[in-house]
């Protein structure tokens, strides 16, 4: 009989645990989870309490034998854990307004996980992730340690080059583009794959084939007109379909960022006098969320939680969890070390590409579309920007950090750069040990 599995979800007071509690209670037949340690630090008491709650009447409801712990102790949730998820935001909700804030003050882009917002989430996150991995290296030496943290491709980059912990980055957006994909087409998910090459929220799907036919050309004429190609946190704007046919890939979400910057810096700016920074309208869905989550009658995750930016998270996280404890050998795009699979881009960084997912982790495939300069030169500007950020977030470097904000396409200027990393160490000083 096959072992039993331990997982230990660290930021387990999130919003989003339910989505994870609802996968591991309906996959239970094929991945037997006997305990799920929700972890969380003590200000988020509340939260996890909330949440944890709630968790143990979705389990009690569907009737499976999984035992809920909610605990403040990371070692013990950690110690002989299967799989260690890391879900967590230092700062909480606050330190992503003033993510947010901080660019804008200087019109450039706010934004969490790209720009000058991305980099300051990752200074904080960094020192947290690396202490983890010191207690995985520990405790659990064997465990598989699949990030959600943002920004993802950094934090799976730090993990990578500076522990030994077997590591799989992971986000919503691909298996998200699939399900647009096969929306667009009108057909089941399963007759839809794509090849994506990129980084983290900088990918390009490079061809779409539908039920074995390629349609890429198709849909790249379709996705200029079509809604809905996008995520919750980002504003829909269209596509210009003269530039689609020229790029030959359909750009990610996040691409609006450098491709439209003007219009989202504009669209920024206006959301600020109005509605607030998305960490603002994030707050607020995350209180109706947790009033919904107080119901003790509420025993099944809420429809509500899809309107949070990471619809099918645990949809993302439970196919790998799965594929790997089944060793299924099925294909999923991840974050992984690149090892010449983008070949314009060094061996030991992180690159999000299909990767076959058996009992061993994840093995990226090589390659059947072309890197074009229209792809390659944004990307290698940008994974450049990733590298000195890694380098910046370990060793508390102020030159390193001020050359990684001065050549990221959304800050792109040495004064903006030395402001803006300014205000960033000042006002999250605390959580920037390596600076201090």
């Amino acid at each position: 009989m096959k072992k039993k599995l331990k997982m230990a979800v660290i930021g387990g007071g999130s919003s989003y645990t339910p989505e994870l509690i609802e996968g591991f209670i309906n996959r239970y037949g094929e991945m037997p989870v006997e305990q799920v340690y929700l972890v969380d630090i003590e200000e988020g008491r509340e939260k996890l309490e909330i949440v944890g709650a709630l968790a143990k009447r979705m389990v009690e409801k569907a009737g499976v034998p999984i035992e809920v712990i909610l605990t403040f102790d990371r070692r013990e949730a950690i110690k002989d854990a299967d799989f260690v998820i890391t879900q967590l935001r230092v700062g909480l909700l606050e330190a992503r307004g003033r993510d947010e804030h901080i660019p804008l003050r200087y019109n450039a882009i706010g934004q969490e996980t790209t720009g000058a917002g991305g980099f300051a989430k990752a200074m904080r996150t960094i020192p947290v992730i690396l202490d983890i991995c010191k207690d995985i290296e520990e405790l659990s030496p064997d465990a598989m340690l699949l990030n959600f943290t943002n920004p993802a491709g950094i934090i799976t980059e730090t993990v990578l080059k500076h522990t030994n912990v077997k590591s799989i980055g992971l986000c919503n957006l691909p298996i998200g583009i699939r399900m647009q994909m096969a929306k667009l087409c009108d057909t089941d998910l399963d007759n839809v794959f794509i090849e994506m090459i990129g980084i983290n929220h900088l990918n390009w799907t490079t061809k779409i084939v539908v039920d074995g036919i390629d349609v890429t050309k198709e849909v790249l004429s379709k996705a200029s007109e079509a809604k809905g190609l996008t995520m919750k946190n980002i504003p829909d704007f269209g596509w210009d379909k003269e530039f689609l046919q020229a790029l030959g890939a359909l750009p990610c979400s996040y691409h609006r960022y450098f491709y439209m910057k003007d219009e989202m810096l504009a669209e920024q700016l206006e959301s600020v006098k109005t509605k607030g920074t998305r960490a603002e309208v994030v707050k607020r869905v995350e209180e109706e969320l947790f009033e919904l989550y107080k119901d003790p009658n509420l025993a099944i995750k809420p429809p509500q939680l899809q309107e949070r930016g990471g619809a099918y998270y645990s949809e993302a996280a439970l196919n790998l969890v799965s594929s790997i404890y089944n060793n299924k050998g099925d294909i999923q795009t991840v974050n992984v070390q690149n090892n010449g699979i983008i070949p314009c881009l060094p061996d030991d960084v992180s690159v999000e590409v299909n990767c076959v997912i058996d009992s061993q982790g994840a093995h990226p495939i090589q390659l059947s579309t072309e890197i074009t300069p229209q792809i390659r030169g944004l990307l290698q500007v940008v994974k450049a920007y990733e590298e000195l950020t890694v380098q910046a977030g370990v060793t508390g470097d102020y030159d390193t950090a001020v050359q990684a904000l001065t050549i990221n396409p959304l800050v792109g200027s040495v004064n903006l750069a030395k402001s803006i990393l300014d205000d960033v160490l000042a006002e999250n000083k605390k959580y920037l040990p390596q600076f201090n």
